[in-house]
């Protein structure tokens, strides 16, 4: 039986044991040491590594198997190995991110079936040649998936089909979904890290640089800052230059991933950085809505993409209202007929019906086809009607709130107003531009509050009833207005 050793700077790693063979022997035996370096290579007394599977910048993979279970079953070994260059705080980031993964691994892995379930997470200290010192290594064992990643399967087939990349969006989008929702952000999605198991399932691997964010964060679109952990070509701009992260930032890197396999070119190849955008849909044929859908993911500002997974699906399972047909005009049910001249020479008189006069068809018009309509893009000026009633609230809300400020604070009513009307035209234009959305409502309305809890001249619980009552009162009346306007809008539109 083979063994490999898993020192880092072992010269001869392959190992032989030919009384390992035997099934018995292999599950008594205590341990078995390196004959090169004298590793010990039976990990913690359990795990057998068999062969390398891949190597990194801050650790390697191996194959191995757990002897203490009945089918003797395969898991990967990974061992953190940083690099000989890092500086003291690198390595703390870089075990940092190795230690992270356990965790995430432990949370998720048991509770989504695409991802890799955690088996142990361990330290071993080895004795060097050096005498007093030992070598400290840090090991997880997890579930092996036997298959291939997708960029094995882009360099065997050279593209994917449409129909093969909705597959492993519609995949990952539950897996991210899930990841998201349990307050992780992934932040390291590429062809290498989604595994594809000879049974057909779709894996999410290499939790290594996710990022830890609140369960409201996750939900609302706020998270940390970034380490700077990521793979270029694949992170938004926001990654690669340290700022906060959001789960948008894991749907950019998913686009870039979806964009490559339906190319076949690197992502280095389909992005323009003069103009500062993607060009791929050139290099492939698919569908006005994936392309859309796509499109929108890999937008520049996270704001501007989907804000959740679940938009995504909606988007792609979005299916227009079909218009119904023009009815064919009504045709005459009566039959044509003439009536013939009487034979008869005799004056007999007779009572002849009068005829009816031939009645000529009108032509049926031809079958119309209603093309569908493509899903509507997001474009600024085109708002639902729950985002049309959620402005409504908040800019009622934020008027009365400044209108009162305003009066208080300035000696003169017409620079009052004044004012007032600019910074309104300036909250209406931001929400008409999409500059201000979703939670920027909330937290704008809480920073327009501060002054009447921090400021001791305005620090008056009546004052700040009465602020708040009036405030809410005025987003009350112009979500109803603004209802009332929308419905004659809607009635308008259906009669006319």
């Amino acid at each position: 039986m083979e063994i490999y050793c898993t020192r880092p700077a072992c010269p001869r790693p392959q190992n032989f044991f030919a009384d390992l063979d035997d099934r018995e022997t292999l599950k008594t035996t205590q341990q078995k040491y390196c004959t090169a370096c004298g590793m010990p290579l039976i990990l913690v007394g359990r795990y057998i590594p068999s062969r390398l599977l891949g190597q990194g910048g801050f650790g390697a993979a191996f194959l191995a198997r757990d002897r203490y279970t009945p089918a003797m079953r395969q898991c990967v070994v990974k061992q953190f190995q940083p690099s000989g260059d890092l500086n003291p705080q690198q390595l703390k980031i870089a075990q940092d991110l190795f230690e992270r993964e356990a965790e995430v691994l432990e949370q998720l892995g048991s509770e989504n079936d695409q991802i890799p379930n955690l088996f142990a997470f361990f330290q071993l200290s080895v004795p060097t040649q050096q005498i007093g010192k030992d070598d400290q290594f840090f090991y997880l064992v997890q579930e092996f998936i036997d298959g291939k990643d997708l960029e094995g399967e882009l360099a065997e087939k050279g593209k994917f089909s449409e129909a093969e990349v909705l597959e492993v969006l519609r995949e990952i989008l539950k897996v991210l979904k899930f990841v998201h929702e349990n307050g992780s952000i992934h932040r390291d999605i590429k062809p290498s890290n989604i595994m594809r198991h000879r049974n057909g399932r779709l894996y999410l691997l290499d939790f290594g640089a996710v990022k830890q964010v609140t369960k409201a964060g996750a939900a609302g679109g706020a998270a940390g800052r970034s380490t700077g952990i990521y793979s270029m070509g694949f992170a938004p701009p926001e990654q690669m230059s340290g700022s906060q992260v959001y789960p948008s930032t894991d749907l950019y890197a998913l686009a870039v991933t979806l964009i490559t396999l339906l190319t076949g070119k690197e992502a280095g190849e389909l992005y323009d950085s003069y103009n500062n955008q993607w060009n791929w849909r050139n290099d492939a044929q698919v569908s006005d809505t994936l392309a859309d859908v796509l499109d929108r993911m890999l937008l520049a500002t996270p704001n501007q993409r989907y804000g959740s997974a679940q938009e995504v699906m909606d988007a792609l399972d979005y299916r227009p209202t079909p218009q119904p047909l023009p009815s064919p005009p009504p045709t005459n049910p009566l039959p044509q007929r003439t009536t013939a001249p009487p034979t008869n020479p005799l004056p007999v008189q007779t009572s002849t019906p009068t005829a009816a006069p031939p009645v000529s068809q009108p032509p049926s018009n031809p079958p119309v086809t209603v093309a569908p309509s493509s899903p509507p893009r997001s474009r600024r000026g085109t708002f639902s009607t729950l985002e049309l009633l959620r402005g409504a609230a908040f800019t009622g809300f934020e008027g009365a709130l400044l209108f009162i400020a305003l009066g208080s604070l300035l000696p003169s009513p017409a620079l009052g107003i004044g004012l007032w009307g600019m910074v309104m035209g300036g909250l209406i234009f931001a929400q008409f531009r999409r500059v201000i959305e979703k939670f920027d409502f909330v937290i704008i309305a809480v920073i327009t509050l501060l002054p009447l809890v921090f400021f001791p001249a305005l620090r008056n619980d009546m004052v700040i009833q009465t602020v708040i009552v009036l405030s809410v009162l005025a987003a009350a009346g112009a979500i109803a207005v603004t209802a009332l306007f929308r419905l004659v809008y809607l009635l308008l539109s259906r009669l006319l």
